[in-house]
């Protein structure tokens, strides 16, 4: 049987004491075109008037506020003239929404927003009720010229910038890009067995050594060391930019290519004798290319 105690928090909590400027929260019990209502467990129930609910133009009250969600708003009359408490999320939203926002920045948690709008240099959404700015130069992984082009869209993205005094918010889409063209790629590395042959072009001549673009968005790097059996001051002596190569995985440490030439000189010693080094990049051997080699991998 049911005793007065079972009703503690109720009854305490109806008979608590209300002020302006309070922060309340409330069960949505009621929703339709003009306004919210809660219920604050208190004798009086919430009313939240529809343009007191978003700084977004185009949140739409009908469509995204559901019977039983959970909101938080700023106490603006202790009673409406009907014995209602008066309510505004936008203003709990100015406090609240900045704290959460500073959560994000500093947990690096990624968002999905939808732009909303092209200004100068960039594009605008919104993120938690707050007007977020988004630079033209990171919105993606390039440079965006035509901003207009992205209204509409939605993008994920991180928060780079929060500040509350002045109204400051920046979000970021292309750390995002960014950090999954980096997973893409470390996992198209991570497929690379070590031994495999690869096939590549010279694309950068450094004095440690020479990068060699494999195709698929990757290179790798052959040490000088590593770029022919004789000795040499530099691989310029041997190689030029654009020239097609074979060479040896030694290991993909680090998310890191590594390359030999001189790994497959050695054994062209061992079953042919001594050749020449430019003669032989430039024979038919044995090689597979990046594209074969990750033929049949799925990359998400």
């Amino acid at each position: 049987m049911e005793t007065m105690e079972d009703f503690k928090e109720e009854l305490e909590a109806s008979f608590r004491k209300i002020k302006e400027g309070d922060i309340l929260s409330g069960t949505v019990i009621g929703v339709n075109e003009e306004e919210v209502t809660l219920d604050l467990k208190y004798y009086a129930q919430g009313i939240i008037k529809t343009e007191d609910f978003s700084n977004d133009p185009d949140f739409s009250v009908a469509e995204q506020v559901h019977v039983g969600d959970v909101v938080e708003a700023t106490v603006v009359k202790t009673d409406d003239g009907e014995g209602n408490i008066l309510l505004s999320k936008k203003e709990a939203n100015d406090v609240l929404a900045w704290e959460k926002l500073q959560q994000m920045l500093e947990e690096e948690t990624t968002v999905k927003v939808r732009i909303k709008e092209s200004v100068p240099s960039g594009v605008v959404a919104y993120l938690e009720g707050i007007r977020a700015f988004i630079p033209a130069s990171q919105i993606t992984l390039d440079y965006v010229e035509d901003t207009d082009a992205w209204i509409g869209k939605e993008i994920e993205a991180k928060v780079i910038t929060v500040d509350a005094e002045k109204e400051k918010l920046v979000l970021s889409g292309k750390v995002v890009a960014r950090a999954a063209e980096e997973e893409a790629r470390n996992h198209k590395i991570s497929m690379i067995v070590p031994g495999t042959v690869l096939e590549g072009t010279v694309e950068t001549l450094m004095p440690y050594g020479a990068f060699i673009s494999l195709g698929n968005g990757l290179s790798g790097l052959v040490h000088i060391s590593q770029i022919c059996e004789r000795r040499i001051g530099k691989p310029s002596e041997v190689l030029k930019v654009g020239q097609k190569v074979k060479a040896k995985v030694l290991n993909t440490n680090d998310n890191k290519i590594s390359l030999s030439m001189k790994a497959l000189e050695e054994e062209m010693v061992d079953t042919e004798g001594v050749e020449d080094l430019e003669a032989y990049t430039d024979k038919e051997t044995t090689g597979t290319s990046l594209g074969d080699l990750l033929a049949g991998f799925k990359f998400d």
